[in-house]
């Protein structure tokens, strides 16, 4: 075979090449800020940097709405996108953020890029501004393309004008920013790699080369290890595999840590199904994603160091593929779980609670004061909540309200179902201690109340993004595809964690 067709590609390319991100309270020249975007206030003057006002913006359809834009050319050759931001008091980080990715799209072959934040007083601080603008622009030009051209040209620079006086603070935000946006585009990264590139092997290979970078500690739990652990879930999912799996355990441990945090991901590197063979659309060739959980985990361990989490955070990524083979998981078969419960196998393709099973339980074992978990899990949640919104439940009202924050904060929603306990029936069985499958209805209610068998009471919440994985069109920062949902989420849950067995 050719050197051309076994070309390693690279999991995470956006480490290796990440974009200039400036504040200063000076305009550039043209060279260094190809593409100028001027926020307008609705019912107010338009800022000098346009060179025009607002009976001329007004000819062109333009007041100021949010959402609005348009794009003006400068006698120096920058082009000038004005932006809409609404009345003053409307605007939010949420509306920034989108803004700051529409302009990002509207001058796609521009590689360098300057964002100006007026002296008008708004309802957002300029770290606030700053942090919204730099994830809306660097999320809206990430990219992972395999091929030779028919790909935008890559972002080189991003420079903030600010007011003289804010410069540090803006400065503040901007680089939170950036690490937030690093965190969401290495999940996106990892859930777009093919699966032939990213196996569960690699895939800890992965975390162990960003651990350095990010003040981490990893530990790699092979085959053999995992048979000594007892951790039959995901042994019994990785049966039919040709790739070892994988338990990655990744650490963040500070200096006297106001609390502890366990992370539990989904890490199918690709689900067939298995034997419960999933039929061959387009819905199975999105299946590389089915490790977002774990993707999505790992980015946001890399942020926690830079922006001074306090809480301690070990997070458990349950990583193999799940394929059929002579050697395979079949159904009727009985699992021996890691904390001793037996779990007779009705459906090889509800597998993700099966691997993760395991990982809450040594997460309970670590003694952290709550856990979450994160998976693509079940196609109900995603005929509930549709592209937008993920699912979540919980044993405590209290860690469920604190992701529920994180989300709106990092405009990655979550909605709260009922973890109705009357269905727990459902997984009864008559060889095993539960079965891995609920009735035919509420799959993510019963896919929760599988998972809070493997907790031991401690609290938990339970995050199933198998509705916001997958993107069908680009939208302001969304992308299209694996979407890398809940990176930023978990980093705005780590970083502002209140312990609920201590309270605030």
């Amino acid at each position: 075979m050719s050197s051309r067709a076994t070309r390693e590609i690279d999991p995470v390319p956006s480490l290796r090449r990440p974009p200039e991100v400036l504040v200063t309270d000076t305009l550039p020249p043209v060279a260094d800020a190809a593409a100028l975007a001027v926020p307008v206030v609705a019912g107010e003057p338009p800022p000098s940097d346009l060179h025009t006002d607002t009976s001329q913006l007004a000819v062109l359809g333009f007041s100021g709405a949010p959402n609005e834009v348009v794009v003006l050319p400068d006698p120096g050759g920058r082009a000038l996108v004005a932006l809409g931001v609404g009345e003053a008091p409307s605007v939010d980080a949420c509306l920034v953020r989108d803004l700051a990715a529409t302009f990002a799209r509207a001058v796609p072959r521009h590689t360098t890029l300057a964002v100006e934040l007026s002296g008008t007083d708004l309802p957002l601080s300029p770290d606030d501004f700053a942090q919204a603008v730099v994830e809306g622009v660097l999320l809206a030009r990430w990219r992972f393309f395999l091929g030779a051209g028919k790909d935008e040209p890559r972002l080189t620079r991003l420079t903030l004008v600010v007011p003289p006086g804010l410069v540090e603070q803006a400065r503040a935000g901007a680089t939170r920013g950036e690490v937030t946006a690093r965190a969401a585009a290495i999940s996106r990264d990892l859930s777009n790699c093919p699966a032939a590139t990213l196996s569960a092997e690699r895939m800890g290979q992965v975390a162990e080369e960003v651990a350095p970078l990010a003040g981490l500690e990893v530990e790699l739990f092979d085959r053999q290890q995992l048979e000594e652990m007892g951790c039959g879930g995901i042994l019994g999912v990785n049966r039919g595999s040709v790739d070892e799996p994988r338990l990655i355990k990744v650490s963040y441990r500070p200096d006297s840590p106001t609390g502890h945090l366990g992370l539990v991901g989904k890490g199918i590197m690709y689900d067939s199904g298995g034997i419960s063979l999933k039929p061959s659309d387009e819905s199975h060739a999105q299946m590389k994603n089915d490790m977002t959980g774990a993707a999505a985990i790992l980015g946001a361990m890399t942020a926690l160091r830079d922006l001074g989490c306090t809480s301690a955070v070990t997070a458990y990524l349950c990583c193999t593929d799940n394929m059929p083979s002579g050697s395979a998981m079949k159904l009727g078969d009985v699992l021996h779980m890691r904390n001793g419960t037996t779990v007779e196998v009705l459906n090889t393709d509800a597998e993700g609670r099966l691997v993760m099973a395991d990982g809450l339980c040594l997460a309970v074992e670590d003694g952290v004061d709550a856990v979450v978990d994160v998976a693509t899990l079940t196609g109900a949640c995603l005929r509930t909540f549709g592209v937008d919104i993920a699912g979540v439940m919980g044993s405590d009202p209290g860690l469920v309200e604190q992701v529920r924050r994180a989300g709106d904060v990092a405009d990655e929603p979550v909605w709260e179902l009922p973890l109705h306990r009357g269905y727990r029936s459902q997984l009864d069985s008559q060889v095993a201690d539960m079965t891995n499958m609920g009735g035919p209805n509420a799959g993510s209610i019963t896919a929760a109340l599988f998972l809070e068998e493997f907790t031991d009471g401690i609290p938990w919440a339970h995050v199933d993004i198998a509705s916001t994985a997958q993107q069908p069109t680009e939208r302001t920062w969304r992308n299209k595809g694996a979407s890398g949902f809940g990176a930023r989420l978990l980093v705005e849950l780590a970083t502002r964690f209140e312990s609920p067995r201590t309270g605030p």
